[in-house]
């Protein structure tokens, strides 16, 4: 379900591919930053986080190359388009999310158990890690409108987010080595980063591999819909019921509807198919339904679930 609020005007209501580009600019340019300070303050936590933001830029590159494929017209070939393209970006995403997390985890462990003569640069690093921040959270801002309606730019959205929690995570730890000098706050830093992404990793792939399983979208109650459909005037049943989704924010169902033989007598099976779409709608936000009407003597099953 979906808010049908008209979309407020500025930056954020831009397309998709713009927003995911401006965020992509203003990722790259605080990964060299972080990168710059992870050399000069030897801080395994900056450059862990360094490491974060390239993925991230390497999936916002992966989520504009998708949501350009994605946006091409469909073909007798392929009929509903290229919108599962963003799904593959998405499943991209998640797989280098979850290889940057190891690669933290071990770095981060290797750290602790041999600490040898660590010393890091807490100034620079907060400085660093500030700018980050705030990157971060201008980019969030940026998608977390699109994010909602798109399963591409919603891992975009999470990883950025991510980067935001890690930004903040490296402060933390900038500050007490500054208080304290106690350096294993870095490496502790750098394994709650890798703790952080999993997880995320994780229900991202759980939502790529349900649209790929053409599984109902979540907060979708097919017994709802049928029991909509058979408010109509006119419908005995419903049945053979399918509801999946191409990419987030594009459900599709399609479902067998039998109706009294008078109401095709009549001639209102064009307004029953209008209704039951416009239903679909605007209280499901199924944009795209097909219903077979057939006489309820031809059904050649009783209503059933799907």
């Amino acid at each position: 379900m979906h808010d049908h609020a008209p979309a407020a005007g500025g930056i954020r209501s831009a397309s998709s591919r713009r927003l995911l580009a401006i965020s992509l600019s203003l990722t790259a340019t605080v990964m060299v930053v972080q990168v710059v300070g992870a050399i000069l303050t030897g801080s395994l936590a900056l450059l862990a986080d360094a490491a974060h933001m390239f993925t991230d830029a390497s999936a916002l590159v992966i989520a504009l190359i998708a949501a350009t494929v994605a946006a091409r017209p469909a073909d007798d070939r392929r009929t509903f388009g290229y919108q599962r393209a963003e799904v593959f970006g998405a499943l991209i995403n998640a797989v280098i999310l979850i290889a940057l997390a190891t690669w933290v985890a071990v770095e981060g462990i290797g750290r602790l158990v041999n600490p040898g003569e660590v010393e890091v640069a807490g100034g620079l690093m907060l400085v660093v890690a500030v700018v980050g921040l705030f990157a971060n959270a201008i980019s969030m801002w940026l998608l977390s409108r699109a994010q909602r309606t798109s399963i591409n730019v919603r891992g975009a959205y999470l990883e950025v987010m991510g980067d935001l929690i890690g930004s903040a995570a490296v402060i933390v730890a900038a500050i007490v080595i500054l208080l304290t000098g106690w350096m294993p706050a870095d490496a502790i830093a750098s394994l709650f980063i890798a703790a952080m992404i999993l997880p995320r990793a994780i229900t991202l792939l759980r939502e790529v591999f349900s649209v790929l399983a053409e599984s109902a979208p979540k907060g979708t109650a097919v017994s709802d819909i049928r029991t909509h459909l058979l408010g109509y005037a006119g419908v005995i049943g419903v049945h053979d019921v399918h509801v999946w989704q191409l990419t987030r924010g594009a459900p599709v169902f399609t479902a067998h509807v039998s109706v009294d033989p008078q109401l095709l007598a009549d001639g209102r099976s064009t307004q029953l198919l209008s209704d039951m779409q416009a239903c679909l709608a605007d209280h499901f936000d199924v944009a795209h339904s097909t219903f077979q009407i057939e006489p309820a003597e031809q059904s050649d099953c009783e209503p059933h679930h799907a």
